[in-house]
């Protein structure tokens, strides 16, 4: 009488087709938790920046300057003198600081005001900028008077 084989476990190729897909599975998330954390730093560096403007200008629409310092980049007003002049009357806190922690720089000269980001890479683009949509992610955030004038695809309507 021949006895069947009972099986126990699984085959070494059965297993290593399921640490494949997980493989496989798991790059797919990291990539996406990477582009995702890559959008929420923008988002941040833009709400902050909007955020930080629309306290300038309510100030502006007061005392119908928005400093006496020249406008320059880099930066001609300095953190201290934006925190001073805004808080806590126009802003609770200022975010002295973009989504990846590099400083927020400003400047300012009678109603001409701008905030800027070098963005991801940390390194900025120049010193004067065009209206543009920037595809590149490590491209500069630039606000100045009321709009961005440089801001990451897809955030312009957010």
């Amino acid at each position: 009488m021949m006895r069947r084989r009972r099986r126990n476990g699984f085959t070494l190729i059965e297993l290593l087709i399921v640490v494949a897909i997980i493989g496989i599975l798991a790059s797919i998330a990291i990539v996406n938790y990477f582009s995702a954390l890559a959008r929420a730093r923008q988002k941040r560096t833009v709400a902050d920046i909007r955020s930080i403007a629309l306290a300038w200008e309510s100030r502006a629409s007061e005392t119908r300057i928005y400093t006496a310092a020249g406008f320059s980049f880099p930066s001609s007003v300095v953190y201290d003198d934006v925190r001073g002049a805004l808080t806590p009357t126009y802003i609770q806190t200022i975010p002295q600081r973009d989504g990846w922690g590099n400083p927020l720089e400003f400047g300012a000269e009678g109603i001409v005001y701008g905030i800027r980001s070098p963005g991801r890479d940390g390194l900025y683009e120049g010193t004067t900028y065009t209206n543009g949509i920037v595809s590149n992610p490590d491209g500069d955030i630039v606000y100045s008077n009321g709009n961005f004038v440089r801001v990451p695809e897809g955030m312009q309507g957010e």
